[in-house]
């Protein structure tokens, strides 16, 4: 044990307060060395025994970019299991892995990129466009679902600790910010107060509030004409005082340079640094703010600007212990045997079974029997490993594609045939069918179809994208639609598995199949969970946590960051698939709806309770949903909006009672000038198993209840 004396400067000593650390750190350094502590590769001060650091680390959906690592389903998957102690356990396992990993690498001096605690994760940006390429990477179209599903993962991630950070989650990217992909740069996202403060920032509000998200990232783009990354009423207005942010900012990475070079805002980098710094940017993703020394000189900013943002960038490396001697804090002691240990696997297999949606099941083909004669499996996505990882993934020894997830599920007599069939996104150049006749002798056609990463995600890394990352036509390719109608003329029955982390249009899939199960990018594990579901397993659950609509003429201007006719809050189109929606292998029935005052004084909460009971003969978990409708308003408002969910399990013939507290803020409007109220007048209450729309009936849908209270 150390001793006060033994700690050759103050900072050193973890008796003292984070805040008498950090102003003594602070005091040490020259100027030089503090803006170099301002950067995301922040370099050593050997003399002053502080090591390097770089912050820049990722954990969309399990430790990325950093060797092995169990993989989970993608962000958009996860989310579709609409179940927040999952995400918790999810988060609470990557964070093990985290440890274990910066422990490993630190004990060995390598602190490269991807190898600290502090992850830029998670995307809780609003997936309002199915256009967008990196909506895959959020939690859906819906702030409450972003905001519970975030809340859960950041805790997850941070841990408990009274003390010490497990690891810091960041909550990114702040505010507005969807696509365009190819216009990130430069685009400025022009929003009205309503739409900003009722749909925009509440899961950024939910992450700083509840779960003391220690990070915020700013986005690219500018919001109502003011740069995300020094924007004085974002960052300062209302993170900082209105909601009480305590932690740290930091530009996504070169949006700096953007300033000067894409938004045109200022003439050079000295500008640029200045003007992020003097509004709270407190550290750069980049190769700017080295500029700082000449800004200072020309009197753009000062040391003292340099001083307060290192007061609010340097907790965080003290709460995560990074100053503290090795094995003080709890987490030191977190091992490698971690590292994708078969705990985590069985947890990633559980949250792909989770994710996994049944959007069509004719004539209860699916679960298939294990012992069926012949199986033809085929598709762009059967063997493709792409499908499986999303972006921003890890690796593993143990990936299951879908084709080694359905092999090993059916028993040693069942012959089981594989041909790819179909190139991802192009037309094969080989016109010779070798395919069709093999689904014709098939007893089960298994078409596995959709996109990868490779197809939709970040501006540069989705190399077949011809929208630097975005869907311009948000179709299933041509030349997978063209093969499926091949395939659909010669064999019995029909299968259809799409991988994917957006909204698909597929009306052609939706006709041609006889069962349709949407798998998402499923992780490491994701083959054998799609082989759990098929063969029955596991029961499908999975929710959407997007609307699927028919066609790309359906959607608003891609570039309007305008709600108005989008998502299921604010459409009036008749949608392929409603938001919320999911079959299941079993049948569900509610029941005796009560609301437990129909007449409530203002500020008073009401509680919602539903009979939820299994009437059909597999076990299986049910998402129990709450909409809620303000019939009154003085404003346009969502037709419905998600206020509470539950995922249960019940066995057949089980029921359970499932109730919901409706509170006064669920219950407030928000105004033209983005102001949250709450009017008198009436509400209507909607519990069941998806979104309340005709369309949810119509593709067999379990009925939903309504009921009514108003407010005095």
């Amino acid at each position: 044990m150390l001793f006060a004396q033994d700690y050759k400067f103050p900072f050193q000593n973890p008796k003292l307060s984070t805040e008498k650390r950090v102003d003594d750190l602070i005091n040490r350094m020259t100027l030089e060395e503090k803006a170099g502590q301002l950067m995301y590769n922040a370099p050593a001060i050997e003399r002053l025994g502080v090591p390097e650091y770089n912050w820049w680390n990722e954990c969309l959906h399990g430790v990325a970019r950093n060797g092995r690592a169990t993989i989970f389903p993608q962000a958009i998957g996860m989310a579709a299991t609409f179940d927040t102690e999952l995400m918790h356990r999810i988060g609470t396992a990557i964070s093990d892995e985290a440890r274990a990993k910066y422990n490993i690498s630190a004990a060995n001096g390598y602190r490269g990129r991807y190898q600290g605690l502090t992850f830029w994760t998670p995307n809780v940006n609003l997936f309002r466009d199915p256009r967008w390429g990196r909506g895959q990477e959020t939690y859906g179209e819906d702030p409450f679902l972003t905001s519970r599903i975030g809340v859960s993962f950041v805790k997850g991630l941070q841990g408990n600790h009274p003390k010490y950070l497990k690891s810091a989650a960041m909550a990114k990217h702040y505010a507005v910010h969807s696509g365009p992909e190819g216009l990130r740069h430069e685009f400025d996202a022009k929003v009205g107060m309503k739409d900003l403060w009722e749909t925009y920032l509440p899961a950024f509000e939910a992450l700083v509030t509840e779960a003391q998200v220690e990070g915020v990232m700013g986005a690219y783009n500018r919001t109502n004409g003011e740069l995300c990354c020094a924007h004085p009423y974002l960052m300062q207005d209302v993170l900082r005082d209105k909601w009480g942010f305590k932690g740290y900012y930091v530009s996504d990475c070169w949006a700096i340079v953007d300033f000067y070079d894409g938004h045109n805002i200022v003439k050079t980098p000295q500008e640029a640094a200045a003007l992020a710094l003097n509004t709270g940017c407190n550290l750069n993703c980049g190769s700017t703010y080295p500029e700082l020394l000449k800004a200072i000189e020309q009197g753009l900013t000062s040391e003292a600007k340099i001083d307060d943002n290192l007061r609010e960038l340097l907790p965080t490396r003290f709460r995560l212990g990074l100053f503290d001697p090795v094995g003080m804090n709890p987490f030191d002691h977190i091992g490698t045997e971690v590292i994708a240990c078969d705990d985590h696997l069985k947890l990633s297999r559980e949250a792909a079974r989770k994710s996994i949606v049944l959007l069509k099941n004719e004539d209860n083909l699916l679960p298939l029997k294990k012992d069926v004669k012949s199986i033809f499996v085929t598709g762009p996505t059967a063997a493709h490993a792409q499908a499986l990882l999303a972006n921003y993934y890890g690796q593993s020894d143990n990936l299951k594609t879908l084709l080694e997830g359905i092999v090993g599920k059916v028993s040693p007599q069942t012959s089981v045939h594989y041909s790819q069939g179909a190139l991802l996104d192009e037309k094969n150049r080989n016109p010779i069918d070798w395919f069709s006749g093999e689904a014709g002798d098939a007893e089960i056609t298994i078409a596995c179809l959709g996109l990868s990463q490779l197809i939709e995600g970040e501006e540069g890394e989705a190399i077949a994208s011809r929208h630097k990352g975005d869907r311009e036509d948000i179709g299933l390719p041509q030349s997978q639609v063209d093969f499926l109608n091949v395939i659909r003329s010669k064999t019995k029955k029909l299968v259809v598995v799409i991988t994917a982390g957006s909204a698909v249009a597929i009306p052609e899939v939706l006709e041609m199949a006889d069962a349709l199960v949407y798998a998402w990018y499923p992780g490491e594990q994701g083959g054998n969970a799609v082989g759990d579901i098929l063969f029955g397993d596991a029961v499908p659950a999975g929710r959407l946590p997007v609307t699927i609509p028919k066609s790309v003429n359906d959607l608003p201007p891609y570039d309007s960051y305008d709600m108005a006719g989008r998502t299921y809050r604010y459409s009036e189109v008749e949608p392929l698939f409603p938001f919320g929606f999911g079959l299941s292998y079993t049948q569900f029935e509610y029941s005796d709806l009560t609301l437990s005052n129909t007449q409530v004084n203002s500020g008073n909460s009401v509680v919602a309770e539903v009979t939820v009971t299994n009437t059909g003969n597999y076990r299986s978990d049910e998402v129990v949903q709450l909409y809620l409708t303000d019939t009154d308003a003085s404003v346009a408002v969502p037709m419905y909006a998600l206020k509470g969910f539950e995922r249960v399990s019940l066995w057949p013939g089980a029921s359970t009672k499932v109730s919901f507290s409706i509170t006064p803020k669920m219950m407030e409007l928000v105004n033209e000038a983005g102001e949250r109220m709450l009017e008198k007048g009436d509400f209507k209450v909607f519990i069941g198993g998806t979104s309340p729309s005709k369309r949810s009936l119509d593709l067999g849908a379990a009925q939903y209840l309504e009921g009514n209270f108003s407010v005095k």
